[in-house]
């Protein structure tokens, strides 16, 4: 090990996908989650548990939104995610019978990646999410991060609102992980001034935002900063580390010898190729070669290693103090769009503390003092623009008023039932009202849309759940409360996310 660097660096994963059980297979819908479980969150709790087998501790902080950990304990979820691991490796068996050899070769990793995956499932994940989750927090692995419940932008929320949101994202932590987290990942990374009082409410301690962020306010994106007035932590992401990774054109995932994602055999859907060049057909691309990708990733891990040092040697060097270094990502990134990104992962952690960098999670660095000073902290995301036009722009202004407009109904709504004293027992039609609710105001449909990703699937989704809003609400509203339990049923056998939610904790005033 060499000598040891002031500071510290901080992985944060974010981990979500909105709520799908139930609203179509492929290309989106159901196969979306089973693609995120079995590529991404099986291979990367199998990086952490080899990790911690090491003694490894404090390896980074992960978010799982509430939406996701709920279909992550989806009883046929999880049931129907091993029935598609199953299938892949059914795929791998009829590709194992092609004349080539390169072909077979492909066919014989592919059906050992499949067969370690459904022993995976079986033997490490046969509860659900929240068992992994809980053990990896519990053994001093990560830290867990919480949110809002179902990912909306907070700052585009009524302000009444946000309370309910994150209140019943929170509650649903401590039901499924037993802990109330400390920390939060904001959705989209989208801040604004006025969350501070709620944030600090539900029992909010730091929460993550994007660095042009903390710039905007003078401030730079080597450590936390309190936001003025309170005793919040605002924790910015280091781009310019972030992007060694997360950039499309230059990050590491682009690296010619990594696995093709995009380019899949005819008939089996089996990857075969490397990516060779940027922008080239299949008929150009060499066919993977997993040495080759090894060797990538242990040089890109060296070229990681490097510059987050050179960052900490150079901010104490220009500050005079120990500084802070925040690379945060999706984590689908690993493993489903990065096939090596877990090998990655794990080399990093590894490789950086032989380095003498310290690393360790968000709640450990803040416990240190890795506080930079004050900030007037102003508005923002991570979304292009760095402001909220990617949920609330031109493409999708009717998206963000039809937002509007659920969420007043069901303030009103609410405020004329506790008025009239019908809230004396738990709500059924309430309770699937709010979760409803929730998947309606998701940021994934706004953000698909101004994408130009799945505009019609994401427009679907969002104006499905407004109108089972909107229908139950009328039944609650007109007093119809037995055919009001019966639609509030039959909307909880798709979409009931949230069972422990008792949606009279989260009605406002």
């Amino acid at each position: 090990m060499t000598s040891a660097v002031p500071g510290a660096f901080c992985l944060v994963l974010h981990s979500h996908l909105p709520w799908l059980p139930g609203h179509g297979v492929w290309p989106l819908g159901e196969e979306w989650l089973f693609q995120a479980w079995a590529e991404s969150y099986v291979p990367l709790v199998a990086e952490l548990d080899s990790l911690a087998a090491e003694g490894h501790r404090d390896v980074l902080t992960l978010g799982v939104t509430p939406v996701l950990a709920a279909q992550l304990d989806h009883l046929r979820m999880r049931a129907e995610t091993a029935t598609w691991v199953g299938l892949w490796e059914q795929r791998a068996r009829e590709l194992g019978f092609d004349r080539d050899a390169t072909r077979r070769d492909a066919a014989q990793r592919e059906y050992a990646a499949a067969s370690r995956c459904a022993e995976l499932l079986e033997t490490r994940w046969p509860a659900g999410g929240s068992p992994v989750l809980r053990g990896l927090r519990d053994d001093g692995v990560v830290e867990l991060l919480g949110g809002p419940a179902a990912h909306p932008i907070l700052p585009l929320l009524q302000p009444e609102f946000v309370t309910t949101s994150l209140g019943a994202g929170l509650d649903d932590a401590v039901w499924r992980l037993g802990e109330r987290p400390a920390g939060v990942w904001l959705p989209e990374c989208a801040w604004a001034p006025h969350l501070a009082g709620d944030l600090r409410s539900a029992g909010v301690r730091h929460f993550l935002v994007d660095e042009q962020t903390v710039r905007d306010a003078g401030g730079h994106p080597h450590g936390a900063w309190r936001v003025r007035g309170t005793d919040l932590l605002a924790v910015p992401r280091d781009l310019d580390v972030t992007n060694l990774v997360w950039s499309s054109r230059t990050g590491y995932p682009a690296a010619a010898d990594y696995r093709d994602f995009h380019a899949r055999e005819e008939y089996t859907g089996t990857r075969l190729w490397a990516i060779t060049a940027p922008d080239v057909g299949v008929e150009s691309k060499r066919p993977y070669d997993p040495q080759a990708a090894l060797a990538q990733v242990a040089r890109d891990v060296e070229h990681f290693v490097a510059a987050v040092r050179s960052r900490l040697e150079s901010v104490a060097e220009e500050t005079g103090a120990a500084g802070l270094v925040v690379a945060a990502y999706d984590t689908e990134l690993f493993g489903h769009w990065w096939h090596e990104g877990p090998a990655f992962l794990g080399a990093a952690v590894r490789a950086l503390r032989d380095a003498g960098v310290r690393v360790t999670t968000v709640a450990k660095a803040l416990d240190d003092g890795l506080v930079a000073g004050e900030l007037d902290l102003g508005p923002g995301s991570w979304g292009a623009g760095k402001d909220f036009s990617v949920w609330a722009g031109r493409q999708v202004r009717d998206i963000a008023h039809e937002n509007e407009w659920v969420q007043r109904r069901w303030l009103d709504l609410t405020a004329r039932e506790r008025a009239a004293g019908r809230l004396g027992v738990r709500r059924p039609d309430l309770d699937q009202l709010l979760t409803t609710l929730f998947h309606a105001l998701s940021s994934d449909w706004a953000f698909l849309v101004t994408r130009g990703q799945s505009v019609d699937y994401a427009r679907r989704r969002a104006e499905r759940h407004r109108r089972d809003f909107h229908e139950l609400a009328q039944l609650v509203q007109d007093g119809r409360r037995d055919e009001a339990r019966e639609a509030a049923s039959r909307l909880a056998a798709r979409d009931g996310a949230f069972p422990a939610l008792d949606a009279r904790t989260h009605i406002a005033g």
